[in-house]
């Protein structure tokens, strides 16, 4: 393995993917960093498409700033996941084509109900931004 494709799964473990999970990837294109995909991809069970018709362990969202909303994305990302569960938001980085203010990450965080953890370079031309969706509660006896 490469010194960049070890990086990278190290890279996918501190996100917090873990090896039996089902991770689901949406906004895929050609623009997105091949070696940390690759590495996700052997680090996890199975990295599964958009059309992925079950429930994810968590999500993959490549987003530009020409995408759409990013509040209606991440909503959506919610509905694929159960509660807890990790949806790593990657954008391009600062100067990139595509690139998305963080103040717009965070409210659409925000609003759709996600905590929002510090950003982590992934690649030369993208950020990674953790978001949780909530854990239920658990009710008192």
């Amino acid at each position: 393995m490469s010194a960049t494709a070890d990086h990278a799964e190290n890279l996918a473990a501190r996100l917090g993917f873990q090896s039996e999970q089902v991770v689901q990837e949406i906004g895929f294109d050609d623009d997105v960093d091949q070696d940390f995909r690759d590495a996700l991809e052997d680090h996890v069970t199975e990295l599964v498409d958009e059309d992925y018709d079950d429930v994810a362990d968590a999500v993959l969202l490549w987003f530009r700033e020409d995408d759409g909303d990013l509040t209606d994305a991440l909503v959506d990302a919610t509905e694929l996941v159960e509660d807890g569960a990790l949806i790593l938001l990657v954008t391009p980085k600062t100067g990139k084509d595509g690139f998305v203010e963080a103040s717009d990450i965070s409210e659409a965080a925000e609003t759709a109900g996600l905590s929002l953890a510090k950003g982590l370079p992934v690649g030369k031309e993208w950020t990674a931004t953790k978001l949780a969706t909530p854990k239920t509660a658990k009710s008192k006896r």
